[in-house]
Parts: C-alpha cells; sequence; structure tokens
C-alpha cells in the first residue's frame, strides 16, 4: 500500500511497556505511584510557596512554576500509558498524538528554561547581594517566565505544523511509550529534510543556550564564592545552591543518558524504557531534592502539613 496522507492516517501505536499479561497489573500499580507522587509531592510544594509568605521571593516563585511544569509534564505521558495497560489497547489517536507532542515540547522547553533562570536567579543572588531585590524585581520575574513559555509554545506549535504536512505509510508504531517528535517523523513516508533540519536548529537552541547559561551562572557563582574570606560563607553560598544543581544534573543527565543509549543500543525496547526514566523520574525526584536539602522549604512544609486537619481529630480528649 503507498503512503497515505495525514488525513487518512486515524491512530498511531505506542510500544506496550511490557507483552508479559502477567507483569501489567504490576506495571500499572507502578506508573500510578510514580504520577501520584510527582503530582502530590509537587503540588505540596507549589502549596507550600503560595501559603507561606517567608517564601515569596524569586527563587521560591521560580520553584513553584518548575513544580507545575512538571505536573503538566507528566500529566501528558503517564495517563495516557496508565489507560493503554488497562485496556491492553496501545492506539492513540492521530490528534491525540500531536496533543501529546505538542505538550511534551511545551513544558519540556519550559524546564529546560525554568533551569536556566533560577541559575541566573542565584548568580544574582550571591555575586550581587546587595543588588539582588533590584534586579529581580516582581517585573523581570515575570517577564522571564511569560517570555520563556511563548517562546516554547511557538517551538512546539511549529513542530507541530511541520508535521502536520507529513504524509504516513501504514506502518504507523512508534518505538515509545508516548508520542516524541523525532519517532513520529520517522514514520512519514514523505520528505522529512526540513523537519529534521528544525530538530537539529531548535535543539541546540532550548538545549545549548540554558545549558550555556547554567555554565556560565555557576562559573561565576564559584569564582566569587572562591573570593569569600569566611568558610561559613562559603559553605551557605555553596547550600543555596545545591538542590538547583541536584536538579539540573537529573534533568540534562537522564536526557544525555537516553542520547547516549539510543546512539549505543540497538534495542527499540531498552531505549523506549529509557526515555520513560527521562520523562517521568526527574519531575518526580524534583520535590524531594528541594524539600530535602532546603531548610526554609522543610519548614515551609511542616507549617503546611500541620494545618491539614486529621481524621477524627475532633473527637480526640
Amino acid at each position: 500500500m503507498g503512503p497515505r496522507n495525514k488525513t487518512g492516517v486515524s491512530e498511531f501505536l505506542l510500544m506496550e511497556v511490557t507483552k508479559d499479561l502477567e507483569l501489567q497489573p504490576l506495571h500499572f500499580i507502578l506508573f500510578l505511584s510514580i504520577y501520584l507522587v510527582t503530582t502530590l509531592g509537587n503540588l505540596l510544594i507549589i502549596l507550600a510557596v503560595t501559603s507561606d509568605s517567608h517564601l515569596h521571593t524569586p527563587m521560591y516563585f521560580f520553584l513553584y512554576n518548575l513544580s507545575f511544569t512538571d505536573i503538566c509534564l507528566s500529566t501528558t505521558t503517564i495517563p495516557k500509558m496508565l489507560v493503554n495497560i488497562q485496556t491492553q489497547n496501545q492506539s492513540i489517536t492521530y490528534t491525540g498524538c500531536l496533543t501529546q507532542l505538542c505538550s511534551v515540547l511545551v513544558f519540556g522547553s519550559l524546564e529546560s528554561f525554568l533551569l536556566a533562570i533560577m541559575a541566573y536567579d542565584r548568580y544574582v543572588a550571591i555575586c550581587h547581594p546587595l543588588r539582588y531585590m533590584a534586579i529581580m524585581n516582581f517585573r523581570l520575574c515575570g517577564w522571564l517566565i511569560l517570555s520563556s513559555l511563548f517562546i516554547s509554545i511557538v517551538n512546539a506549535l511549529l513542530h507541530s505544523l511541520m508535521v502536520l504536512q507529513l504524509t504516513f505509510c501504514t506502518d504507523l508504531e512508534i518505538p515509545l511509550f508516548f508520542c516524541e517528535v523525532v519517532q513520529v517523523i520517522k514514520l512519514a513516508c514523505s520528505d522529512t529534510l526540513v523537519n529534521n533540519i528544525l530538530i537539529y536548529l531548535t535543539a541546540s537552541i532550548f538545549g545549548g543556550v540554558p545549558v550555556c547559561g547554567i555554565i556560565f551562572s555557576y562559573t561565576q557563582i564559584v569564582s566569587s564564592v572562591l573570593r569569600m574570606p569566611s568558610v561559613g560563607g562559603k559553605y551557605k553560598a555553596f547550600s543555596t545552591c545545591g538542590s538547583h544543581l541536584c536538579v539540573v544534573s537529573l534533568f540534562y543527565g537522564t536526557g544525555l543518558g537516553v542520547y547516549i543509549s539510543s546512539a549505543l543500543i540497538n534495542s527499540s525496547r531498552q531505549t523506549a524504557v529509557a526515555s520513560v526514566v527521562y520523562a517521568v523520574v526527574p519531575q518526580m525526584l524534583n520535590p524531594f531534592i528541594y524539600s530535602l536539602r532546603n531548610r526554609d522549604m522543610k519548614e515551609a512544609l511542616k507549617r503546611l502539613i500541620s494545618k491539614i486537619p486529621l481524621p477524627f481529630q475532633d473527637y480526640v480528649i
């Protein structure tokens, strides 16, 4: 059968998490637990930042947006995976696939920008402490978030519109657990040169620019901290960056791991598993990293949890 145009494509097929029917309930429970932990953990961060006036600072404002982005990114992939496991049906509609593809691009790009913005925030706080509030004012913080979101949406829509122009063959099986732009383009029968050029170009921009910004910020931070005469001051400065460095390492480290594994491993299933690790693990661990390594966040979470009414507490004498 020859290629079909985009209007003839009704659905794609995603890869099965496992072909063993006995293991499917276990995988369902595993991914459901990951999703619940991710959502609850990031939601607690959001509530703590919102409810505690001590956390109404630029650093925690960016953390609030990072947690919201993590929830959205996990929601674009895991629920569909759970539905497919439960129904034992790996299909996803053409519209659903494009929506998922677009959402992953939006929130993935936004997270990359947020990590770079948070690195800049730490740079200003440590290298220019006396001017911190003047530089990181409400207008600049809002502009940074909105501009990052706008650029991410434009990038995602551009890729989605380019995919809409493609024609697809009969083999519509995506070797991942979710729709990802590179894998969808590989299924096309029409010329994908422009799509691939756009992917490499945007990947260089949305990956390279934030990474360069993070490296520059921490180069300046290390240089400034090493000039501090007090050991206590050095420790305090580095401790404020510890959580962010862990999150950055986790996000880009897992992404680099997926890229290397896909280049070295021929097994599409192992590559798919690696992609799941990249898509769900950083979002799940981010709240724990910030809550365990940040004293102000731990105190805010304690105050928040203490306000939650316990069952039958009114009946305790």
